[in-house]
């Protein structure tokens, strides 16, 4: 599994390699499949989201404070894959220096 993480939160393999298409994807249910749209509006183009659409398909499975937690943890895990992506952490748990390419500048 390309995610350990993944596993512990219950997403089998099939899950992780289905979220590209998670819209068509029978393995998730609606509210997941809301969750999963929250997270990639904040990914990506999030200054064009609609998210007014987004909270009111959300509003149907979670609580608003369900939803601001939804986001926190999708801007926390955006954020760390970025961070882990910079220091070229290579894999979940290690411990790592700040690269070369950094530190020389």
């Amino acid at each position: 599994m390309t995610y350990p993480s993944a596993r512990e939160q219950g997403l089998t393999e099939e899950m992780v390699a289905a979220i590209p298409d998670f819209r068509e994807s029978p393995l998730f249910t609606p509210a997941e499949k809301a969750a999963l749209r929250l997270a990639e509006a904040i990914a990506g183009d999030h200054k064009h989201a609609p998210f007014d659409e987004i909270f009111a398909d959300l509003r149907k499975y979670y609580s608003e404070e369900q939803i601001v937690a939804l986001c926190w943890k999708a801007g926390i895990w955006l954020g760390y894959g970025r961070m882990v992506t910079a220091l070229d952490v290579p894999t979940v748990g290690a411990s790592c220096a700040i690269p070369a390419k950094a530190s020389s500048a």
